[in-house]
This record gives C-alpha cells, structure tokens and sequence, in this order.
C-alpha cells in the first residue's frame, strides 16, 4: 500500500493554528495513554486542518472528527479520504461527544477497548471556523453583506435574524453586553427595536450600517470594527457556544484516558474564562491542609500541561493574522477515578 501524499499546510486555503504545538500536546496523550490504538477526538473539524496533521504524525492513531456542519463534515471527509478508516468523521455538537464515542463503538468503526482504556487526545479549538468564516452567505462575517443566519448547524431553529427581530429589549441587551463585552448594548438593543417596526432585519449590511450609526465616532476610531462584538455576541447566542463549552469540559475529561491530554483553543475572553474556571477545578488538590497523604478521592485526577495560557508565537501572528487572539490551555489526566 502506497504512502499517503503528504500536503502542505494551507493547501486547503486555512491555516491551522498553532499547528505544531498541537501536534506536541497531543501527543504526549497518543504516547502517554498506552493504548494499542489511540483514539483523538477533534471535537471541532472544521476544515480539518488539526487533524490531517494529527493522521499524518500519529500513524497508528485513529481520529473522530465532530461537528454540526455538514458542510464541514462533507468537505472534510473529502480532504481526509486517503486515511481511509483512521479518520472517523461524525455530525454532533461537540458537547455530544460521549453518545458520538458510544455510537461508534457499537457500529465497529472505533476499538472497543476505547471504552476501558479511554481517549488519548482532545482538541478543542474554538469558536468559528476559518472556513464558516470564508462562506460569505452563512453571515457570520460583518465584512460582507449576506444573510442574518449565523448558525453552525443549519438545520438549527434559531438564526440571528431571529435573535434581532424577536428578542426583548432587555434580552437583546443582555446578549451584546455578555457575550460581546459591548458597552453601548442598552443604546443598540434601542436602535434595533426601533428600526424592526420599520422592516425586520435580513441582512448583514443593514445591521453594520445601524452599528455604524449608533456607537459613538470616538470609540469607532479606537475600538476596532464596530460591529465585531455585536456579531460574536449573535453567533454565541444562535449557536448556544457557552453551554456546550461547559457541558463538554466534564464530559471530555471523564472519558480521558490516565496519560491522555485534553487541549482547549480559545479566541475570545468568554470561552478562556469557562475553560481556565474548568481546568482549575480539574487539577485542585482536596485533601486538606496539614495532612501528610491525600485522602481518598481529594487527590488531584489532572495535571496542567501548559503554564497558564499559551499564546501564538509572534512569527505565527504575522503569517496568520487569525492566530493573535488565540490562548491555550492543556490537561493531562494523572490518575484514574472520578472527583466526590
């Protein structure tokens, strides 16, 4: 059997971040979990950047390749068809992982010693995709006008448009303001309101143009783009990213093989506070102080990987402008059991 051809990054038009460190980190999972065929889960494909190179690097391991987009999926899948059954693509959101995992073992397509041994390797890398980000008609980029829809998995009820023309003033404001740090939240909730009566909001255009047109000419000229947190605080919202985040730590951590690696990539200061909350909690000591052994179940089950938050290298910053905001935070599990 021929060797796969080997690509070059950015092949496929996205960068992956970070591409070797993810490969480092990972892999003291792949080589520190001991299993014979060691799973990782990408729980956020994608365009599959992280995980062609993970198949090239670890070529006994197998990878599970999660996502709500078939879109993603479909494309995906393509790019990764030359690893044949070592790649293993599956349509969930991320924080459906556990039942994905099960579903698959019971269908043959990952070893069942998956259930004992646990996965090697987690990747987490968060928010929108470069991809999602590229397809102009999805509306998740304020740079081009297109339709107010935002969602990851298209099949999903609730579209940004949605959120604009149906929520409250006070529900709207509390989603700019939570989810996009935005200062003028109560003023724009107002000028939405007013400006629906008129017409409903459809596109993307119209609502930059009523950003442009409410945020102060001050905080225009310093605060970046004016419509960047209007649009992440719609996208979080639409796409529920903050819950399944939560709901995916535990989940992803329970079923960490003792040796494997969880790696968790966050670009916007909302998804770093969930994780490094999350990781603090994972690798606190209980037993108290004083005493000269742990007690039973007060031991730490995990370990930190990386020193607080690990951020992109400046000569990757300026290759890959979409690398800057990125902050990473790595867990190894240590011993087995579960936390009282």
């Amino acid at each position: 059997m021929s060797e796969p051809t080997p690509r070059i990054s950015g092949e496929f038009g996205h960068v992956p971040v970070m591409r070797d460190r993810m490969v480092e980190l990972v892999g003291l999972g792949v080589t520190g979990a001991g299993a014979t065929t060691p799973v990782i889960v990408d729980g956020t494909l994608g365009a599959g950047g992280h995980t062609e190179v993970f198949l090239e690097t670890f070529s006994d391991a197998v990878v599970v390749g999660l996502d709500r987009d078939p879109n993603a999926l479909a494309q995906a899948s393509d790019r990764l068809s030359r690893f044949g059954d070592r790649f293993v693509p599956f349509r969930t959101r991320f924080d459906g992982l556990a039942e994905a995992l099960d579903e698959l073992i019971d269908q043959g397509r990952l070893p069942e010693e998956l259930r004992t041994v646990g996965v090697s390797g987690y990747l987490f890398d968060l928010g929108v995709s470069s991809m999602q980000l590229d397809q102009a008609d999805r509306g998740f980029a304020y740079a081009q006008d297109a339709p107010l829809d935002m969602r990851m998995d298209p099949d999903s009820p609730l579209t940004a448009a949605e959120v604009l023309n149906t929520y409250s003033h006070g529900d709207l404001a509390h989603v700019l303001s939570a989810y996009g740090d935005e200062r003028f939240a109560g003023k724009i909730a107002s000028a939405v309101l007013r400006e629906r009566e008129t017409e409903p909001f459809t596109t993307s255009g119209r609502l930059v143009e009523l950003l442009y047109r409410t945020i102060p000419a001050a905080t225009r000229r310093t605060g970046g783009h004016p419509a960047k947190r209007t649009f992440q605080a719609l996208r979080v919202e639409v796409n529920a990213e903050l819950d399944s985040l939560a709901a995916v730590i535990p989940a992803a951590t329970d079923r960490l093989a003792v040796g494997g690696v969880a790696v968790f990539m966050s670009y916007q200061s909302l998804e770093d506070r969930i994780v490094k909350k999350a990781v603090a909690e994972l690798t606190a000591n209980r037993t108290p102080p004083g005493l000269p052994v742990d007690l039973p179940d007060t031991a730490a089950l995990f370990e930190t990987v990386t020193r607080g938050a690990e951020k992109a290298p400046a000569e990757e910053i300026d290759r890959n402008p979409r690398s800057a905001s990125v902050r990473v935070r790595a867990v190894r599990r240590i011993r087995a059991g579960t936390r009282q």
